[in-house]
């Protein structure tokens, strides 16, 4: 039996959710990492070692957000339209500049993937999977998309956060007892246009 909408956008945005708390997660810990290997002016003290956690935390990323890229853009479409049926005491100003900073960063992360089998077979030598060229082509690609994928995680709320507050202005249906007992509210006499 096929799931009502209502169940699959929850469950879509419970993937949303999950993205934006494990990206938090990875970068805490690149923080407490970085924290502990550098010196006072933030250079680290063993450099390889720091590069190589530095990787680990652009893969553990950019592999927590493939889970929910093949349904960003509809996030992004969906919060569009309900942000727009708003109304205007209901939105905060600033999620109109995070979805435009979400849809540019889901652009360059497209790009980035959709450039990448071409960048694997660059002269001298195509990369293989499990070759050092194939590790360092996927490592350049998840820095290049780390900073667009931690977009995603501190800008993403603001999809939850639309969705929300869509839930919460719904129009109510009136119950029938309510509308009868209703005072009507009078309405203002017509303004007279007289000619001056």
């Amino acid at each position: 039996m096929p799931l009502p909408p209502d169940e699959i956008q929850h469950r879509s945005l419970d993937r949303l959710a999950r993205y934006i708390k494990e990206a938090e997660e990875i970068l805490a810990s690149w923080d407490a990492y970085s924290g502990e290997h550098t010196d006072a002016d933030g250079w680290p003290h063993d450099p390889t070692a720091y590069d190589t956690r530095q990787r680990r935390r652009d893969a553990d990323t950019w592999r927590a957000f493939t889970r929910i890229r093949s349904t960003a853009a509809s996030y992004l479409l969906t919060a569009d339209r309900q942000l727009r049926q708003l109304p205007g005491t209901a939105a905060a100003p600033h999620w109109a500049w995070q979805l435009k900073e979400l849809r540019t960063s889901l652009d360059a992360i497209h790009t980035l993937q959709a450039e990448w089998p071409a960048t694997l077979n660059t002269p001298p030598e195509p990369a293989l999977p499990g070759t050092e060229a194939w590790a360092e082509t996927q490592a350049e690609r998840n820095a290049e998309a780390w900073h667009h994928l931690y977009t995603w995680a501190g800008h993403g709320h603001a999809v939850l956060d639309i969705h929300t507050a869509t839930q919460h202005h719904r129009p109510r249906a009136v119950p029938i007892t309510t509308a009868v007992a209703t005072t009507p509210v009078p309405r203002p006499a017509p303004i007279s246009r007289r000619p001056l």
